[in-house]
């Protein structure tokens, strides 16, 4: 077990500021309506009617049951229900404004802007300025309500993964918590299922269980020598964080060791056609590799998610391949995608897709095949198209498959965040 007396609460103070039901908070202000009383949904786009629902406000929830990832089919015609597709410019100008309100408090170096309706704030050095760190949280969310008539909860903690844990596991309730050092064996160990754990997803956390480890308890006491032969540097940053620890600056990637490229999508209706869905998958497996490409980085396994419609059950399944060479070629990931869907498919009807690309490492480091001319000129046309696309817009170049009736790519390329802009 690390011995948690080296480390101080006094060096750091993080605060993990959350803008509850944000979506929904900004449409509201936008109508002049009350978030509390008002049946308000924001729904990605409401002239599809199988359009999932982003935000719903808190009586529409209570009194209607329509929640986050509800269907726009599923909200009742009801005269006192209001529905608004989502608004990303909005969103994004209300989020500017919200870290410029931040920096009333810090420097804009010690502002870490998570998402659109999250931000980590760095306190150290400021408390004779503004007090302790429950002042400042207490300061913010007066100031949110005043300015934006929006409200938030903050987890206050001495690291990045203690403040999002705070946040997410108590303040989302209390409003503010703090959590210490001192509450890692009471609060931090007694999380299960591990996937509860910020960093650890659904296939971590399998292949822990497996290991016999089901909470954080005892993956802070697991032996840090097996978990390194069994996870590399992962391992390492695993028993740490299971103790509490996070050395990273703000704004470091939570898991170095998970750094991964990929893109899952609920598709708008069901797809029924298995070449319908070779279509999508090869639109994804196109992102996925302009990403990794972005970064000049590339992978060897390649993951496929499918999940089957609602009307046959549900269920689906998610497998991965590890190829000999890393790639961030498009046709190498969709040629493996491809393997893995045909491998799997059930002859069922698809209503979700997700590929993904992990064990990363750095393109230049990628040994190329001088006796495979076709490959090098495919991983040099990739960079020359993404240029070309970052210059001109994501539409300026598409394949042919995403101007059949089953692409969405060309769709897609009009939305700001996923949702559309206006």
């Amino acid at each position: 077990m690390q011995d948690m007396t080296m480390y101080s609460d006094s060096e750091r103070h993080v605060l993990c500021v959350d803008m509850k039901s944000f979506y929904a908070s900004c449409a509201a202000m936008a109508k002049g309506l009350d978030l509390l009383t008002t049946y308000l949904a924001v729904v990605a786009d409401i002239n599809r009617k199988g359009s999932v629902v982003l935000a719903a406000s808190p009586a529409l929830k209570r009194d209607f049951g329509i929640r986050t990832g509800s269907r726009l089919f599923e909200i009742p015609d009801h005269e006192k229900i209001v529905i608004v597709s989502a608004q990303m410019k909005l969103y994004l100008r209300v989020s500017t404004e919200i870290t410029r309100l931040f920096h009333k408090y810090v420097p804009k170096e010690a502002i870490h802007t998570y998402s659109v309706d999250e931000s980590f704030l760095e306190l150290s050095g400021t408390h004779k300025l503004w007090g302790s760190a429950e002042e400042v949280a207490s300061r913010i969310i007066e100031e949110l309500k005043d300015t934006f008539g929006l409200t938030a909860a903050i987890g206050i903690g001495p690291n990045m993964l203690m403040a999002k844990l705070c946040l997410d596991l108590e303040a989302k309730q209390t409003g503010i918590a703090r959590w210490t050092y001192a509450d890692v064996p009471k609060k931090l160990w007694t999380i299960r299922p591990l996937s509860k754990m910020w960093g650890i997803g659904p296939q971590l956390e399998r292949r822990l269980n497996r290991m016999g480890i089901s909470t954080v308890g005892q993956l802070a006491n697991y032996s840090l020598p097996h978990l390194e032969k069994a996870f590399g540097i992962m391992g390492n940053q695993l028993y740490h964080h299971a103790n509490g620890i996070d050395l990273s600056e703000l704004g470091a990637p939570i898991m170095q060791g998970q750094k991964s490229y990929g893109k899952s999508q609920i598709l708008l209706r069901d797809y029924h056609r298995p070449t319908d869905v070779a279509y999508v998958i090869l639109e994804i497996c196109e992102e996925v590799g302009r990403r990794a490409r972005a970064n000049q980085h590339a992978g060897r396994t390649i993951s496929l998610g499918i999940g089957y419609s609602k009307t046959e059950g549900g269920g689906g399944f998610h497998r991965s391949l590890t190829i000999a060479t890393p790639t961030n070629i498009t046709m190498d990931i969709y040629h493996t995608a491809m393997h893995l869907f045909k491998t799997f498919y059930a002859e069922k009807t698809v209503r979700r897709i997700a590929v993904t690309l992990d064990n990363i490492c750095e393109d230049e480091h990628v040994q190329l095949d001088l006796f495979a001319k076709d490959r090098t000129k495919a991983r040099t046309l990739g960079y020359v198209v993404d240029e070309i696309r970052d210059k001109y817009g994501s539409d300026a170049l598409l394949r042919a498959v995403s101007f059949t009736e089953a692409g969405t790519a060309l769709e897609r390329s009009k939305l700001v965040g996923g949702h559309y802009a206006e």
